[in-house]
């Protein structure tokens, strides 16, 4: 019998979800020569060739690609039959997770929270980012899970809805009290193609509202600063000025948009490791704001 372990199918089957020797290598926490060494054991122990370079690149051939199709299913077969035996609590390995400002500050620490109670083996890397990053990042495998302003569409991912946001447009005090867009004032957002950007553009025509300057941030906590400190006005999801409007630091200055802010979980669509179809499962009971008005 040809002596293929089981990091051999775990390192094949990582090539085939991910595409890359180096996105493999980044994945199971090693190098990539490490990995290039574990594809020659196994081309060697069965005699045929799995990749061939064509110029820069490495690229399957014909065997390669039956045998990588074939490992997979045996690989993700025996991690769902570890990982049921354990109802997970037996899970470990690394989760990337990616988030916006706005979930991380909301829903993700509870989820976080879940997940070292009932998995306490799995460690997890949180990286914060816009919306557009972290849908490439998760398209090219560098993200297992990502929390997104949405709705986005993509034949690629699979999306399930946590919930929607009303946004509120709000300024200083001082601002509000000489009559808000009464006269030309900066306005601030997050940078395009957030979909705040985009209700801010489109309430600035719907209103006909004097604008001195349109300005971009791509951090809310500092967009608040610049608010309220009399920088201008911006629109922004009411959970993260409720604190603000409530102690009247935070003036609502327009009327409230139509259009929400909704937010999704999301993995790629042919996801197949247990453990990240297992987290996507359980964002089924997340709310990205319980306590949201819908006023």
């Amino acid at each position: 019998m040809k002596r293929i372990a089981l990091y051999h199918l775990e390192t094949l089957t990582w090539i085939a979800r991910l595409g890359t020797f180096q996105a493999a290598a980044e994945r199971l926490h090693t190098t990539q020569p490490a990995i290039s060494a574990r594809v020659r054991e196994v081309e060697e122990q069965l005699g045929i060739a799995l990749f061939r370079r064509e110029g820069r690149r490495m690229v399957l051939t014909a065997r390669g690609r039956l045998l990588i199709e074939s490992c997979e299913p045996l690989w993700t077969g025996l991690e769902q039959a570890l990982l049921d035996i354990s109802d997970f609590a037996g899970a470990s390995g690394m989760i990337r997770i990616g988030s916006g400002e706005i979930a991380a500050a909301s829903c993700l620490p509870a989820f976080i929270q879940a997940i070292e109670r009932d998995m306490p083996g799995v460690s997890m890397e949180v990286e914060l980012d816009l919306t557009a990053r972290m849908l490439q990042l998760l398209l090219t495998g560098a993200r297992d899970l990502v929390f997104l302003a949405g709705p986005v569409a993509s034949p690629n991912i699979r999306t399930r809805p946590i919930g929607a946001l009303r946004l509120v447009w709000i300024a200083g005090r001082a601002v509000a009290q000489a009559g808000g867009f009464a006269r030309p004032l900066p306005v601030w957002s997050l940078p395009d193609p957030s979909p705040i950007h985009a209700v801010m553009r489109d309430t600035l025509a719907q209103h006909g509202v004097p604008v001195r300057s349109i300005n971009s941030c791509n951090n809310v906590r500092t967009l608040v600063e610049i608010v309220a400190n009399g920088g201008g006005a911006a629109v922004l999801p009411e959970t993260m000025v409720r604190g603000e409007i409530g102690s009247g630091r935070l003036v609502e200055i327009l009327p409230r948009p139509d259009r929400m802010l909704h937010f999704e979980a999301a993995i790629r669509d042919r996801e197949q490791e247990p453990l990240v179809l297992e987290l996507f499962r359980r964002t089924a009971g997340l709310q990205i704001d319980p306590g949201a008005t819908a006023s």
